[in-house]
């Protein structure tokens, strides 16, 4: 089976504990030196995020060059209330925001109320969910925000050169359209060529070297460097994972990397042009979207890349403390399995991580977060331990109020408690995430874009029937953002192809789950059945024992997980439940 121990911070080392605080006063900053340096005072009612923002840009100048993973700096927050408008950007590397508690009552809490040039000013023509095609300004998307927006941003801020008089110009609820596109692989990454022998092909799965394009520049790769190795899509791929399609000549398929991951740089050749990545490649490089044989998807070819993580930003912690979103004229009872949006334009995240590693969120409480609590993007060697996450406002079309792990590898999802959410997701290209410990109402869900190697061990999953697509009041949506259909949510969700290809793909090889508690309430005051409960047996999803497998019955693949949830996809099907296993735990070495 996969190799999960190298999972969360620092490949499973412990988090930072006090013994790695720097001592020095400009890297620990204490609540009275917020009070009086930078004017962040609990209760006063006044807007506390720039004088945090302040904290930490000095953290980033004076501390961060010369900071480590056992030298961290320290922000402690004060206990009481403090008032955030926009978005605070966590980019200072090897540093700790601590709160004085996770209780709203008597700990730190941040009330995030955000401002008129935080709130999305464009929604869809229908009101539904904000617009990133149309959030423009000059050469920039709204794309390039995504996740979206949120209260904590672990992400470089660094603009590209090319962007800088973008950036520049533009008005304050633009200027975050350009920040970070310093990373971008149309930007900063590298084309690949063929490797000898093998015709159409940079690499194949189990591979550790990467040939690069003769032209390709090297000035952004070092020993060392976080690279992301991305891999084109093409119509052979669609078609393994019966993805293709039957609308039309490219039926919903895109010209993306929907097959990532990130790697460490352990050795360059620059004459050979090759990279040597720190583990296997757990899936083929084509060098481009037409070099195994497929035509073209929207007549045009889609190269490959090695795209390193120009700036990634390293080693940040936040701990200790609680998180709630204002919204004046809604109830939050009225969020309770409505699974819609309740106000479009202040779907605001909790905490996002883009473009991190080897960084954490321990112990913090949120309720009523705009949109997904914790979520992530380009991310990887994350520990989310020990949280509680209570609603969110926004849970319907467009993807909201989800727990959510996108494009994350080798990460650890452990002992958190999330309720009143819509999903808990791991999704595009997310592989080598352990999920552990956890306690649901919501399923666990492989949410589609080929992810997989990802293990879901001693989870509790307890889905009363409130919890299904059709509970919504307004501005609903069932998966890829459609109108409700009627379906379910059981306590395990699968993407089949066809119904993910308009915005993914199909869930990936060897998803495990292994002595999970999970329940399914089918009806209203019904009783709770029990969901693939055998404790001692591994279920392996998209597994026939050696290779990828969709779910099928009777040898044809699903369309949709919708009303298939309960079928039997065991004995060579798709779920490979052949192997039992009698100690506790996959994962941890002991349990207590």
């Amino acid at each position: 089976m996969y190799d999960w121990s190298k999972a969360g911070f620092r490949s499973g080392a412990p988090l930072p504990g006090d013994g790695a605080i720097r001592s020095e006063g400009q890297c620990r900053i204490t609540p009275d030196v917020l009070s009086g340096q930078f004017g962040v005072k609990a209760n006063d009612g006044k807007d506390d995020t720039d004088g945090i923002q302040k904290a930490v840009d000095q953290i980033k100048s004076a501390c961060s060059p010369s900071g480590s993973y056992d030298k961290e700096s320290l922000i402690q927050l004060p206990a009481g209330q403090l008032d955030i408008t926009h978005e605070i950007h966590l980019d200072a590397d090897y540093l700790i925001v601590r709160g004085a508690g996770a209780d709203p009552a008597n700990g730190t809490r941040l009330v995030y109320t955000p401002d008129a040039d935080t709130r999305y000013d464009t929604v869809t023509k229908d009101g539904t969910r904000w617009d990133q095609d149309k959030m423009e300004y000059e050469d920039g998307s709204g794309g390039w925000l995504w996740p979206g927006r949120g209260l904590f941003r672990v992400q470089s801020r660094a603009v590209h050169p090319d962007y800088a008089k973008d950036h520049d110009s533009a008005p304050d609820n633009r200027k975050d359209l350009f920040e970070g596109t310093v990373n971008v692989h149309w930007k900063a990454g590298v084309e690949l060529r063929e490797k000898p022998g093998d015709a159409g092909f940079a690499a194949r799965a189990g591979d550790t070297v990467v040939p690069l394009a003769r032209n390709a520049e090297l000035d952004n790769l070092k020993v060392g460097t976080l690279v992301n190795v991305r891999a084109a899509n093409s119509r052979k791929f669609y078609e393994s994972m019966n993805a293709a399609g039957t609308g039309g000549k490219d039926s919903g398929m895109e010209n993306l990397h929907m097959r990532q991951q990130i790697f460490t740089v352990t050795a360059i050749d620059a004459g050979a042009k090759t990279v040597t990545l720190d583990k296997p490649l757990e899936y083929d490089v084509p060098v481009d979207s037409v070099s195994d044989g497929s035509a073209p998807i929207r007549n045009k070819p889609y190269p490959s890349k090695v795209a390193p993580l120009v700036d990634p930003v390293l080693g940040v912690g936040i701990e200790a403390l609680s998180i709630t979103q204002t919204e004046e004229k809604l109830d939050a009872a009225a969020s309770v399995d409505n699974y819609g949006n309740m106000d479009p334009a202040s779907a605001m995240h909790g905490i996002v991580l883009k473009w991190a590693a080897d960084s954490w969120v321990k112990g913090v409480s949120m309720q009523m977060t705009g949109s997904h609590p914790i979520v992530t993007e380009e991310a990887s060697h994350l520990s989310i331990v020990d949280n509680t996450l209570n609603g969110s406002w926004n849970k319907g079309k467009g993807g909201n109020g989800y727990l959510r792990g996108s494009r994350m590898w080798d990460s650890l999802y452990a002992g958190n408690k999330a309720v009143n959410l819509r999903h808990f997701t791991i999704q595009w290209s997310a592989s080598g995430n352990v999920v552990i410990g956890n306690s649901f109402d919501s399923d666990l869900n492989l949410h589609g874009g080929w992810e997989r190697h990802n293990l879901f061990e001693l989870n509790k999953v307890v889905v009363g029937a409130g919890h299904r697509p059709d509970s919504c009041q307004a501005n609903c949506g069932d998966e890829g953002g459609s109108d409700p259909d009627g379906a379910d949510w059981y306590p395990i969700w699968w993407a089949a192809g066809p119904k993910a290809v308009k915005w993914s793909g199909a869930s990936g090889p060897d998803n495990v789950f292994f002595h999970n508690e999970m329940s399914k309430q089918a009806a209203e005051d019904g009783p709770y059945q029990p969901y693939y409960a055998d404790p001692k047996r591994i279920y392996r999803f998209g597994w026939d024992g050696t290779a990828y497998r969709p779910l099928s019955v009777d040898g044809t693949p699903i369309a949709d997980w919708a009303g298939n949830e309960t079928k039997d996809f065991t004995n060579g099907q798709g779920v490979d439940a052949s192997k039992t296993f009698d100690g506790p735990s996959i994962f941890l070495k002991t349990v207590p």
